[in-house]
């Protein structure tokens, strides 16, 4: 039926019903994805990385049809589309957008670039396991080819980076990006001298002992229920890179990674992907498959992360209630560590050579220099192969530490085998939504100190988690804070907790 033939009710209706099948079909997907990085044998990568492309291609055939372009065209003049922020509005807006989005990529790219990545991530895998930079290099080259072939396909004029953030942040720019990483480094580069120059230096010994992985596992999934992950609707497991991946309604799976002589690493990734896990299992179910129930962006995903890690997880009130049950199931290890020097030692700011566990001071340093070093590969100042020389020079430079090898280096990230170009600004970006959506929340310390998290988590799910992608994201934070989006509240927020630890 063609669809100037219905009404625009009857074409609402059959562009939400193939919005959710392709959502079924991209959760089959996802789902391989999920496999891939925990179970399945290495033998399986180059059949995986085939049956990626296919389901890819099918996929992509279908989120770009004549029909959904018909149905499309008819909503968008349609009395629907002017709703304001009612779900049929939102809907249509975003649908379209994605739509036209997706219309500029051909399948056999979608279906080449899927192909790629999957077998990308494997050798990743193996090069880090050998530590063999060079094992991995072809295939970055290839991944930054296919990423810099993407952006030109999609950009229209101006940075081809834009066409890649905007995949995972609708609106922003690399110019407003380059601005807010001038601001932090002016704001944060002064505290993190004024800190490093003070004679404290909390001890962190105590973090390096012996933690048996099998207790760390229970004591993870122990906290991540507590804090009100619905253990019913998800589940943990192990990954050599830390991840989230939400299936569908009622099937969110988070992997991990654990280190027996190093807590914090496995503890923090945890809780990190714990709070992408929050907003995946508080998005409407009702909603599923339609831009009502996705997340309003990856940097406000990214907000919740890391609100649940450092917000919540390196505060005292969180400890005071964790910290007699940790000293139980760690007895040997912190038998004479008091939970005030425990607190301490989990916000202690040294400049390292690793993102993943990098203090909240000096973590969007890492950001900015992955931020710049992807943009000189795609733009061809930077061979692919010349990536660890020029990322130890970076680190040199600006947190004046170098990494021990390439898995402390240019290795330790596994985005760019996946093909994530545009993706490690949100980093950046979710610390700045945190900081003032948390502020609005109020102040829960009472109720963390008796291990009560319902207050905050309810408090995230009617004014972020169910609002799906009704405003975009710096219109969600305004509305949220009473401000617009601007790294004050998170300037603000490090002087206060790190002036108070250091003494400053």
């Amino acid at each position: 039926m063609p669809a100037l033939t219905m009404n625009a009710h009857e074409a609402y209706g059959e562009l939400i019903r193939i919005a959710r099948e392709q959502s079924v079909l991209s959760s089959c997907a996802d789902l391989l994805e999920w496999d891939e990085e925990t179970y399945m044998p290495r033998g399986g990568v180059a059949h995986r990385a085939e049956q990626s492309a296919v389901l890819a291609g099918m996929l992509h055939e279908r989120q770009t049809s004549a029909r959904m372009g018909e149905l499309l065209a008819t909503l968008e003049a349609s009395d629907l589309a002017r709703g304001g922020d009612a779900p049929a509005a939102v809907n249509i807006r975003e649908l379209g957008r994605l739509y036209r989005r997706r219309a500029r990529l051909p399948r056999e790219h979608v279906e080449e670039f899927a192909r790629a990545r999957t077998m990308a991530q494997q050798v990743w895998v193996e090069a880090r396991e050998e530590m063999d930079f060079g094992r991995f290099a072809p295939w970055l080259e290839t991944m930054v080819g296919l990423a810099r072939r993407e952006a030109g396909m999609l950009s229209a004029g101006g940075d081809p980076y834009d066409s890649l953030v905007e995949h995972y942040e609708p609106g922003m720019t690399t110019a407003r990006l380059t601005a807010l990483f001038g601001s932090l480094r002016a704001e944060l580069g002064p505290l993190l001298g004024s800190i490093v120059g003070t004679r404290k230096r909390p001890r962190t010994a105590m973090l390096r002992r012996e933690y048996p992985v099998d207790r760390q596992k229970l004591f993870a999934q122990a906290v991540a229920a507590a804090v009100g992950f619905d253990l019913e609707r998800g589940r943990l497991d192990v990954a050599a890179h830390p991840f989230c991946m939400a299936i569908g309604p009622g099937d969110t799976r988070l992997t991990m990674r654990y280190a027996e002589r190093s807590f914090g690493d496995g503890f923090f990734a945890m809780l990190h992907e714990v709070g992408h896990g929050l907003y995946e299992q508080g998005l409407p179910a009702e909603h599923y498959g339609t831009p009502m129930g996705m997340a309003a962006s990856l940097g406000m995903h990214e907000s919740q992360s890391r609100l649940w890690e450092n917000l919540v997880g390196r505060s005292l009130p969180f400890w005071t209630h964790f910290y007699p049950r940790l000293r139980n199931v760690f007895h040997e290890a912190l038998a004479d560590v008091k939970v005030e020097a425990f607190f301490l030692a989990i916000n202690r700011v040294e400049p390292t050579a690793l993102r993943a566990t990098a203090d909240e001071v000096t973590y969007n340093v890492h950001i900015m220099i992955r931020f710049e070093l992807e943009r000189a590969m795609l733009s061809g100042a930077l061979a692919p192969a010349d990536l660890p020389g020029a990322w130890n020079e970076a680190y040199r430079r600006e947190l004046g530490v170098e990494p021990r090898d390439v898995v402390e280096g240019c290795l330790q990230d596994g985005h760019w085998a996946e093909g994530l170009f545009g993706y490690f600004p949100t980093y950046t970006l979710g610390n700045v939504y945190a900081a003032q959506v948390y502020a609005a929340s109020g102040n829960r310390d009472e109720a963390f100190a008796r291990g009560d998290f319902s207050g905050l988590l309810g408090w995230l799910r009617d004014h972020v988690h169910t609002q799906g992608m009704k405003h975009p994201a710096p219109e969600l934070v305004r509305r949220v804070s009473g401000r617009e989006p601007d790294p004050g509240a998170l300037v603000a927020g490090l002087r206060k907790k790190y002036g108070e630890l250091y003494g400053l």
